[in-house]
């Protein structure tokens, strides 16, 4: 009988659970919320560079400080004697943090897996984009003849991949299983057809 209970109980906290997510899902409220917030965004590539680019310099200074003498000097990595390393924005990839905010605010999600889903995909792309310019500077400074085809390779290859490969893991781990922007109009297309039928 307790187990017969608790079957019933476990089954009826599920049901819940699933009307939870699909009254989150279809609220037209967080919908048009998600989507001012990300008009919003379109304008604060500037606040992103200005947050990430010192990140990003002391993070890469940090790591060639491993293995070589550094001097850091605003967004200027010195490796002594010679070797400058000069981060600017396109080094700090602000337009893939703000591509991974995008993908993130067109699906629709519950604010705390929003909240990691930002923040996990954020620091996976900060790790792997020091250390891009970690191994950009080590060939640099070795005078290898790969520097610029690694970082040609990097720039119009693995920045792209990064960020899909990074969506795809979030979806992984966070089991998103709605598609962006699609969901939304599917979702939109239904309501519309919705209050025509009324």
């Amino acid at each position: 009988m307790k187990k017969r209970v608790k079957t019933k109980q476990n089954k009826a906290k599920e049901i819940r659970k699933e009307r939870g997510k699909e009254e989150y899902k279809s609220t037209p409220l967080f919908l048009s919320l998600r989507y001012l917030i990300l008009l919003g965004l379109m304008f604060t590539l500037p606040i992103i560079y200005w947050i990430l680019t010192p990140l990003t310099v002391y993070g890469t200074g940090f790591l060639l400080k491993i293995f070589y003498n550094v001097y850091i000097f605003n967004d200027m990595i010195t490796i002594f004697p010679v070797t400058i390393i000069q981060i600017i924005p396109p080094c700090v990839a602000g337009s893939a943090y703000l591509l991974l905010l995008i993908l993130n605010l067109t699906v629709p999600m519950r604010p705390k897996i929003r909240i990691y889903s930002i923040l996990s995909s954020a620091i996976i792309l900060f790790i792997l984009n020091v250390l891009r310019i970690f191994i950009l500077g080590v060939l640099l400074v070795n005078h290898s003849q790969f520097f610029d085809v690694t970082h040609k390779l990097f720039w119009y290859v693995l920045s792209t991949l990064f960020v899909v490969g990074i969506w795809f893991l979030t979806v992984f781990l966070f089991k998103i299983k709605e598609i962006p922007v699609y969901t939304d109009v599917k979702y939109l297309i239904e309501e519309i057809k919705k209050g025509k039928r009324k």
